[in-house]
């Protein structure tokens, strides 16, 4: 990453699913543990912290994060996290996540340092919005979490028709903000799709890494959102 120039930076952009809204951990234990297993809340969000890495791999072959093929890994490399391998139960685990609360689904929960990074944003006279891969429902799921209103724009790829790690998305992230690529950061979850991706339109980015488990990586890794935006803004 290259060194921030005093003055340069005017917007930081955000991805939604795992970055401002998080999946409920609450909702998939409840629905394993109503399956019988002894499944708490905080081993879901550690075996999820390790499934969105495992995907990458995959991701960083072309499979869209929007696509069947990636939500099905996915949810495997989640229960095998949690030492569910039983392919009954992963089907039955695929056809609650159909069902709850659609068409938004499980990253419905705001992220507990989402709205004071927008606001620290926000409060220093950026630019902060949101470019995600979504099914249509991003800005909806934002305003449920209460972060809508603090945003200046949301861009979901299922609206725009162009889904990261394609550039032409950041593009519109870009357009948005009237800013140039230099002049802006983003935030996400994914290496493959959003480091990669924002990278090839000429953003710098940071990746979201709660507990070091993406290991070495050729960019900033932030422990959470209040620390993604302190490492955007310089600090």
């Amino acid at each position: 990453m290259a060194p921030l120039v005093p003055g340069r930076l005017r917007a930081v952009l955000f991805d939604a699913g795992n970055t401002l809204v998080r999946m409920n951990y609450g909702a998939i234990a409840g629905h394993l543990q109503e399956r019988g297993h002894a499944v708490l809340v905080d081993a879901v969000e550690e075996a999820e912290l390790r499934a969105r890495v495992r995907l990458d791999a995959d991701l960083a072959r072309g499979v869209s994060t929007e696509g069947r093929t990636a939500q099905d890994l996915y949810l495997v490399y989640l229960l095998d996290g949690l030492g569910i391998t039983d392919a009954r139960e992963i089907e039955a685990a695929a056809d609650f996540r159909r069902v709850y609360n659609a068409p938004a689904g499980l990253f419905n929960v705001a992220d507990p340092g989402a709205l004071r990074a927008i606001r620290r944003v926000k409060a220093a006279g950026l630019v902060a919005g949101v470019v995600s891969n979504s099914n249509g429902s991003a800005r909806a799921l934002l305003d449920g979490a209460g972060l809508g209103a603090a945003l200046d724009f949301v861009i979901d790829s299922a609206v725009v028709g162009v889904e990261k790690p394609d550039p032409r998305i950041f593009r519109l992230g870009l357009e948005q903000a009237r800013v140039p690529a230099e002049a802006a950061f983003y935030v996400g979850d994914l290496y493959s799709v959003d480091v990669v991706g924002a990278r090839s339109a000429g953003l710098d980015a940071v990746l979201l890494d709660p507990r070091g488990y993406w290991g070495p990586r050729d960019c900033p890794l932030a422990r959470g959102l209040e620390d993604a935006v302190r490492l955007c803004l310089g600090g």
